[in-house]
């Protein structure tokens, strides 16, 4: 998540939800497969999705009895598109998956901009706001300053120290917000890398039910884990309660708090550098409390954002009246978010009430309706948001990203620039598949084009002239 003057809230790509029920064709687990591919989220289901279009035999297996790993749209629940997780698409311009949304008929459209900062119970005035914006702008120009030395350090080490009354502030938009880490937790490499993300896009029908729709078709089987992989440099196969499939190269796309768990036993174990990694880029806390409200007792408008002008750790983030609904979202990350989390619902919802009554007042509180909160942490296909490297660990990814003979990792932890988001993830399924069916033989590499050596030298012919 990023500020700037022109518009001080980017739409933040947080990959922790709950799955959801799509489409796609779930049917009996077959026994052999050219390609396994484990996890049906979005890294999971772009593989899934190449590995058809080159005409090569697939199975998508999913440990859940629902699809669309870290995004979900909860339709039921409030009667209109509620994200538990990722809302939002990035870099507009470019984005496949946006580009494939109108393919399918659905609705994408550019997010919203208005943002608001409260001092208190009234809004920030055009001096604070300014100090604030400036104060940020030399936050992230430190952090890339410190990125460029010789030690991967803490982005809270590279924090200026003349923050004043914004320092919190600051350090929640930066870290706990962006990533779900604190900065104190986050290597000022791996932020420094993070790929411009550009203007973002909403879908109308909610991303997690986008990304869902793009699994259609896919051969998948549902509430099918991968128990165990056994695997060497020329055969694999992957043990479910199903049964045993026999493939050529398996694409795992789990998140790195999955990889390291244990969940999926691996023979002969995944070499101790992988791991490694995986333990390097674990998930940061991301959730959010979902509120009804009676009216609009807030007074803000359509999709509108919301931060403090906090005194510690214990904050949030507002998305206010989204989709011109009643409906409200306050974001709880970091390490005041995990342990939030940790107590449960009641616990959360009231810690929303209390915040809201803060910054909005007690007849604002009183007009919740309803409440539900996501709890990722406590998830056992995800355990958690989106990876962000440790200080001194922005290697980690292109470590785990590392094919292991038959087994490609995918994900968005694996991608350098674009980690913690959709995109990133997307990508990476697809250059998982093409990597996994170059291997199989299904892909050709291109022609090299010759070098100036390696090309026919050519005999010069001169043309003829008045002179000759």
């Amino acid at each position: 998540m990023s500020f700037t003057r022109r518009g001080f809230l980017s739409a933040s790509a947080v990959l922790a939800a709950t799955p959801i029920f799509g489409r796609a064709a779930a049917a009996a687990t077959p026994r052999e497969a050219d390609i396994v591919v484990i996890g049906a989220g979005a890294a999971g289901i772009a593989a899934a999705r190449r590995i058809v279009a080159a005409n090569r035999k697939v199975v998508l297996l999913e440990a859940s009895g629902q699809i669309g790993g870290r995004c979900s749209t909860d339709l039921t629940t409030f009667g209109v598109p509620f994200d538990r997780g990722a809302r939002w698409l990035l870099n507009a311009d470019s984005n496949p998956i946006g580009k494939l949304a109108r393919s399918v008929g659905l609705d994408v459209v550019a997010a919203p901009v208005g943002q608001k900062i409260r001092v208190g119970r009234r809004n920030a005035r055009p001096g604070e706001t300014e100090q604030f914006l400036a104060g940020l702008v030399r936050a992230n120009r430190a952090i890339d300053e410190a990125s460029r030395g010789k030690l991967d350090t803490s982005c809270a080490a590279a924090l200026p120290k003349d923050l004043g009354d914004w320092t919190n502030t600051t350090a929640f938009v930066l870290g706990a917000s962006a990533t779900g880490k604190d900065l104190a937790d986050l290597s000022v490499m791996d932020k420094a890398r993070a790929q411009d993300r550009g203007a973002p896009l909403a879908c109308r029908q909610g991303l997690g039910t986008l990304v869902a729709k793009l699994a259609d078709g896919l051969p998948l089987s549902l509430s099918t884990p991968a128990s165990r992989i056994v695997w060497s440099n020329r055969d694999v196969a992957v043990e479910t309660p199903a049964g045993r499939i026999a493939t050529r190269a398996v694409i795992l796309t789990v998140s790195t708090n999955v990889l390291t768990s244990g969940a999926i036993k691996f023979t002969p174990e995944l070499p101790k550098r992988q791991l490694d990694a995986a333990a390097k880029l674990s998930l940061g806390s991301t959730d959010h409390i979902a509120l009804m409200l009676a009216g609009n007792p807030l007074g803000l408008s359509r999709d509108e954002v919301i931060v403090e002008q906090s005194t510690s750790n214990r904050t949030g983030l507002l998305l206010a009246n989204i989709g011109g609904s009643s409906l409200c979202t306050i974001d709880v990350a970091g390490s005041f978010g995990r342990e939030l989390s940790a107590q449960g619902e009641p616990a959360m919802a009231a810690f929303a009430k209390e915040w809201i009554a803060k910054l909005f007042g007690s007849e604002a509180a009183a007009a919740v309706k309803s409440s539900v909160a996501t709890r990722w942490n406590q998830v056992p296909g995800v355990l958690g948001g989106m990876s962000a490297a440790a200080p001194g660990s922005q290697g980690a990814r292109k470590i785990l990203g590392e094919p292991l003979g038959p087994l490609f990792v995918a994900g968005e932890a694996t991608h350098e620039t674009l980690w913690g988001t959709v995109d990133g993830a997307w990508e990476s399924g697809e250059r998982a598949a093409e990597a996994a069916l170059r291997r199989i033989g299904a892909l050709k590499d291109a022609e090299p084009e010759p070098s100036e050596r390696q090309r026919p030298r050519r005999r010069k012919v001169r043309s003829a002239s008045p002179e000759d």
